[in-house]
């Protein structure tokens, strides 16, 4: 089988790679900041798989690990997310904004403020330079708007 070509849209992908240091602010809930590191690598430009570490605020150690893909058929980025603080494996799709800078994930999984209950969120990856990008997640309220949840800072380390 021949292997898979990387098309344009996986260029974008591959500003994630490398070593990265974060600063999450908590959710409104729990002001406290948290510190983390993230090494993403690429899958032969395809793929790209992030793995941090970090402190969750009064929470203790914690990891993650993400995969993103653009899929030529779908039209669509692909991806999914898993990490060491709930059982659930949340499943992204989602496109570049219109500048190109901004990668917007859409998932659904456990509503972090109502237990019991799922919600619908928008996870954004916006680069501000090649160095330096913004994570953001929000949740979509009952009145059909996107309130945010969280931003992380993100700092290649060089």
């Amino acid at each position: 089988m021949k292997t898979a070509t990387p098309t344009k849209e996986h260029a974008f992908l591959q500003k994630l790679v490398g070593n990265w240091d974060i600063v999450a602010d908590a959710m409104a809930s729990n002001p406290e900041h948290a510190t983390w590191r993230e090494t993403v690598r690429s899958l032969h430009g395809l793929w790209v798989v992030a793995e941090g570490h970090g402190e969750m605020p009064g929470g203790g150690a914690a990891s993650t690990m993400l995969t993103l893909g653009y899929d030529p058929d779908k039209g669509r980025y692909v991806g999914n997310w898993i990490d060491s603080v709930i059982n659930h494996m949340w499943i992204y799709e989602g496109r570049l904004d219109e500048s190109g800078r901004t990668l917007l994930l859409e998932t659904e999984g456990p509503d972090v403020e109502t237990k019991g209950r799922t919600a619908r969120y928008q996870e954004c990856v916006s680069f501000e330079d090649d160095d330096n990008r913004t994570f953001t997640s929000h949740i979509l309220t009952p009145d059909g708007s996107w309130r945010q949840l969280m931003t992380m800072q993100y700092r290649r380390r060089v």
